[in-house]
């Protein structure tokens, strides 16, 4: 990757606008006692470990760090190795690919951030950022209730996730069959459920956005877990799903569809591990 982005260039596709720059590739960090302000994290799940310790050397003692993952599993770890009062919370909504040639592709006219403070501490450094945010043309929110957005959006994720990998189609490729609608609200239900029971119930409006699109019998929507899973690649499927049923286990609520979807990522990650093993 490193060698095609200074080869090529960095190359985004969009209906906003391509893009073409040539940027600083860094592919690490020597420890100078330089202090960053700012570090976007914003890895696939299952290379969280690897990019904690690629990152740790730039972290200063005025440093924080802005995670972009999906879920809410990495805060805790991110809290443990770095504290919670130089962690931010981020959430990113949109729909990219990385074509074989490097190019990456956005795929719908989704491209909102949002971010907030976790701790007071960080008040000064997230108004600082919101204000360069808000000069791109990026549409930006600056969150005052950041942890309940994660979750929000977690809710939606497992959801598609679960839904679209199982089935292994499109939302409205499931919305298309006989129980596919049912399949897809079960999942939805189970994560409200959940995340109630961790004081974190969604707000009903934002619920209803994300039932409006999970039920639309024309979308094309799909999670990109699945891409992962048609490219025979690594899932986050563990640190998602299975992070739902591991805090819905905690709070002893039963969520059926939920368990046959983890199980069905769980089993796929077998498959996979064992096919490698045998070529």
């Amino acid at each position: 990757r490193a060698k095609n982005l200074t080869d090529n260039g960095l190359r985004v596709s969009s209906v906003f606008g391509d893009i073409a720059l040539t940027p600083k590739v860094i592919t690490a960090i020597e420890k100078t006692g330089d202090d960053y302000d700012v570090i976007i994290l914003s890895c696939k799940a299952y290379d969280l470990d690897a990019a904690l310790d690629s990152i740790a050397p730039a972290v200063g003692p005025n440093s924080v760090i802005l995670p972009l993952l999906n879920g809410v599993a990495h805060l805790d770890t991110l809290d443990t190795r770095f504290g919670k009062d130089r962690v931010l919370g981020g959430v990113a909504h949109l729909s990219v690919a990385l074509a074989p040639s490097g190019e990456i592709a956005h795929l719908n006219s989704i491209h909102r951030i949002i971010i907030g403070a976790r701790h007071t501490a960080n008040a000064k450094v997230v108004a600082t950022l919101a204000e360069l945010f808000t000069k791109t043309g990026v549409d930006f929110i600056l969150s005052e209730t950041i942890e309940q957005d994660m979750w929000d959006k977690l809710i939606f994720i497992t959801t598609l996730a679960g839904a679209t990998c199982t089935m292994r189609a499109n939302v409205g490729e499931i919305l298309n069959t006989l129980s596919g609608e049912a399949f897809i609200i079960g999942l939805l239900e189970e994560c409200q459920k959940v995340a109630a029971s961790n004081h974190r119930a969604p707000d009903p409006a934002q619920i209803l956005v994300y039932r409006n699109q999970l039920t639309d019998r024309n979308s094309k929507l799909m999670a990109s877990m699945l891409r992962d899973i048609e490219r025979n690649g690594p899932t986050e499927a563990d640190h998602i799903v299975g992070d739902m049923v591991r805090r819905a286990d905690a709070s002893a609520i039963s969520i059926p569809i939920l368990d046959l979807a983890y199980s069905h990522l769980q089993a796929y990650d077998q498959a996979r591990k064992r096919h490698a093993a045998i070529s």
